[in-house]
Parts: structure tokens; sequence; C-alpha cells
């Protein structure tokens, strides 16, 4: 038996992965995430890293299956080199699993430390890590998972998205140690204060979402009436200047049904919306202002900027504001780029890389900057942006009353995709108590309250526009004060365990 122990180990390993998958959008088993750890817990003092790094490949190789959609498909990339990217970033993900299960051992041989508290401190620090290492991918942090239990999620306004990761990860270590318990019947002998204090914290995060979402909504702001306008442009002919027109034609027609029918005080239409630089003249920059002019409206869109500085250009992958009278108010530029698809990272040192992915805009960050209108502010994240929490605070904490979501999320098709991202962009509302309005090309479109509810969406890949009223301005939050202090609590608490097995055992 003893031979075949490690594929066992594997086996429990990856279903563990399996499981945390089924979790997310769209398949939204969200309860799986309390306890899918478990086979891994108990599996992981027999191999320490492997255990959780065959978690993480079975986790990651399912939640991020649409990445060879979009790299074979709209990036250009034969299927095998699409399947070789594929594979080397689930591992390279997969690698924090492995460090948290690893680091877990670790302390609990030479500290004596328990999985219950270590485990949720370790998997919360290398899940910041992973939000920001080599530019981050935050990509299905755990916590995401409960995105449609209101109730759960309401303490994302105190310490983020973090905060529910911890309480899943201790819920199962929990269950693990139980389990444990009971199965050599010594649960009598078990130390009830840890798991006593641990479902307290529990039911009070519980007992607090209920609280907040039974409170009323804040009056300090102003309604204004939206209209989100879904072009469904196919991302095969929206770069095709052949298709420049009729693309801004489907967005005035849109414009001006949505007008006409529901009298909104902004047009938002999605990112990349006009397929060309809208700030230089010409008849189609013509026709976009008499959209605005046409409809009375403030209209908000997504366009690729530049900008020439010591006779270089610098692309931006931007957002425009027009006031009804056509003139622009401001423009707010990304500032968190995708690696790979709108620029390239170490191109110059290493331009084979290029050849991978011909095609590709070579675009620049911008700043934070909160856009103009009638008296308010907006923040605008563009696409990839809403799943960094800390730019959706950025924003706010600069005076944002609402935060707006661009996104063109065609490069996914129809797979889960979509879902995954608009599930991250709900906390965005709870951390700042904001009102966030979505506008997708091909969907999903949404409106989300300051609770994280969905007050109403688009299907994907249909056109339409979707109207809905939001009120402005954000309350001030825990969350919105402190950042993400606990995980980087976290992450040195972690660092100084570790630090001290190698003092008392060298």
């Amino acid at each position: 038996m003893k031979r075949f122990l490690p594929e066992r180990v594997s086996c429990w390993a990856v279903l563990s992965g399996i499981l945390l998958a089924l979790a997310f959008p769209r398949v939204n088993q969200a309860w799986l995430a309390w306890l899918a750890l478990v086979p891994l817990l108990q599996v992981m003092s027999v191999r320490p890293f492997r255990s959780g790094f065959m978690a993480g490949l079975g986790f990651f190789g399912l939640v991020l299956y649409w990445l060879n959609i979009v790299m074979t498909t709209y990036g250009g990339l034969a299927p095998i080199l699409s399947l070789a990217a594929y594979l080397m970033l689930v591992a390279y993900l997969a690698l924090f699993f492995g460090a948290a299960t690893w680091a877990c051992c670790r302390l609990q041989e030479k500290l004596a430390l328990p999985p219950m508290l270590t485990l949720p401190v370790l998997w919360v620090s290398l899940e910041f890590l992973r939000s920001f290492l080599f530019t981050g991918f935050p990509w299905a942090t755990l916590g995401y998972s409960q995105q449609a239990y209101l109730p759960l999620i309401q303490s994302a306004d105190l310490f983020g998205v973090y905060g529910i990761s911890f309480l899943l990860v201790f819920s199962n270590a929990l269950l693990s140690r139980l389990w444990d318990m009971g199965r050599r019947k010594q649960l009598r002998e078990l130390h009830w204060i840890g798991p006593v204090l641990g479902l307290l914290l529990i039911a009070g995060n519980y007992g607090y979402g209920v609280w907040r979402l039974g409170q009323p909504p804040a009056e300090n702001g102003k309604k204004l009436q939206v209209a989100l306008i879904q072009g469904n442009i196919d991302q095969s002919v929206k770069w095709d200047p052949a298709f420049q027109k009729s693309t801004v034609d489907i967005y005035r027609d849109l414009s001006l049904a949505a007008s006409a029918e529901t009298s909104p005080d902004l047009l938002i239409w999605p990112e990349s919306a006009t397929p060309f630089y809208f700030q230089e003249s010409g008849p189609l920059h013509d026709e976009v202002v008499a959209v605005s002019r046409a409809t009375g409206r403030y209209l908000l869109f997504g366009s690729p900027a530049f900008e020439i500085a010591n006779r270089r250009y610098r692309y931006l992958n931007s957002s425009f504001i027009l006031d009804p009278n056509g003139d622009i108010q401001g423009r707010s530029d990304k500032v968190h780029l995708v690696p790979f698809g709108e620029y390239v990272p170490l191109g110059r040192l290493l331009p084979f890389i290029n050849k991978l992915v011909a095609g590709i805009g070579d675009f620049s960050p911008g700043m934070v900057n909160p856009l103009p209108m009638n008296g308010e502010q907006i923040g605008v994240l563009v696409c990839f942006e809403g799943i960094f929490p800390e730019l959706a605070r950025d924003y706010v904490r600069q005076g944002s009353d609402l935060l707006v979501n661009i996104t063109n999320d065609a490069w996914f098709g129809k797979s889960s995709a979509p879902f995954q991202h608009l599930a991250m962009i709900r906390f965005r509302a709870v951390e700042n108590r904001i009102w966030v309005a979505r506008a997708a090309n091909t969907g999903i479109s949404a409106f989300i309250a300051p609770t994280g509810r969905i007050t109403d969406q688009t299907s994907i890949f249909t056109s339409g526009f979707l109207r809905g009223e939001v009120m402005t301005g954000a309350r001030l939050t825990l969350y919105n004060r402190i950042g993400d202090l606990l995980p980087v609590l976290f992450l040195f608490l972690g660092i100084f365990w570790l630090i001290k097995t190698r003092r008392r055992f060298i």
C-alpha cells in the first residue's frame, strides 16, 4: 500500500482542486468552498509541497480553461503554443497552493502550530502576494466564490475579499481537524477554544452581513438615470477599419433608442467602443460627438488614445466623457495593463516573445484620474482593472461618486470567464459601498448596488441597452481606510513564523 501512497495523495489533492473550482461561476456551487480543501488537508503532511501543487493544478486548470479560447481564437497562437502557455500559467499559480501547504506542514512540525491557525494566515498571505507579484493576477481568489451569498460578503467593507478567504480556509481546517478527531474517537480530547472562536467569527460575519443588508441606503448623493449600451461587436471585426463606421452606427442607434425610451442622464459605451483614435478630428469623431448632441446626454465611452513626448508615441487604453454639447469633459487612462494582452513584459530583452503575440498592442499605463460629470466624479475601471481592489479604492479615495467598469469580454467567448469577471466586480461595490455600472461589449452589462446585489443585467452575446437608476456617493468604510492591511499583516506573520523555524533548528 505504501508503494502507491504518492499517487493516492495526488488524487485526493486534485479532488480538492476540482471541488474548489466547482464553487466558482458558472457552476456556482459556492458551499463547496467551505469544505473542498478537507481532502487536501488530510494528505498534505505526506507530501507537503506536492499535495498543494497538485490541488492548485486541478483548481486553476479548471477555472482558467478559457485561456485557450483567448490565445488561439483571438491571440493567433498555434494550439500547441497556447496549450504550453496555459500550462505554464497554471503551474505558476499552483505554486502558491504548494507554498501554503508546505509552510503549514513545516510550522506544524517545527513549532507545533496547528493548521487551523496557520493555514488561513498563509493562504491569505499568498493570495495577496499573487495579486501583485509579476504584475499580479488575483483571478479566482477564494473569497470570490461566495459572491452570490450577500450576507457572507458584506464584511468585504471591513477587510476586503481576503477576509472571506480567511474564513473559508479556517472552516476547511476546522472540518479536517474534527474529521481527524472523530475518526480516532478523540473528540473529547479536542481543545475547543480554537474551534469555538472560529465558529464565533463565522457566525459574526454572517450576523454582520444580515445587519448591513438591513441598513437603509445612503442618501448623501443624487439619483442618476444611466443607460448601458451593449453593442455586441464581434471580436473578429472589431478592429477592422472597414467596420469602424458600422460599429459607431450600432452604438448611435442603440443610444438614440435608449434616450427616447428612458431619458438617461448618462450613456455608457464599453471599452474601446470607438475602434479608432477619437481624439483625432474626422468623420468618425464627429459622429460620436453627434450622439451626445442628438441625445442631449452625457456620453462616456472607451477609446484608444495617444500622447507624444520627446517625439515618441505613448498609446493608451482610455475612456472619454462628453457633455450634452459634445465637448470633452475629461479623459481617463487605464492604469493596470494586461500582460501579453496590452503590453509585452521584457519585450525589448526578449524579442522572440513579440512573435508569439503578434498583433497585440503595446500600451502604456496611465494615472488614476476620475472623470467629471455635472459636479460628480466617475472612477472608470477598464476591463482587467476591476479585479484589483486597490484601484477601485484609489478612485473612491480621490472622490469618485460612482464606479464604472467598461470592458470587452468578447475575448472569452461563451465560457465561464465573463461570469467570473462579473463576480469579482461585485466586491468592488461592497468594499467601497458605492454603485457600480458595468458596460460590456458582448455582456455581461450590469448595475451593482453597494451591497453587491445585481439589480439588473444583460445576457452574453446580445445587443441592446440596459437602463438603471444609481445613487452617487460612497460611504466611508474600514476597508477604504486601511486597504489590504489584513493580508499584509498576515504576510509578515507568516514570514516571522518561518524565520523562527530556521533560527530554532539550525
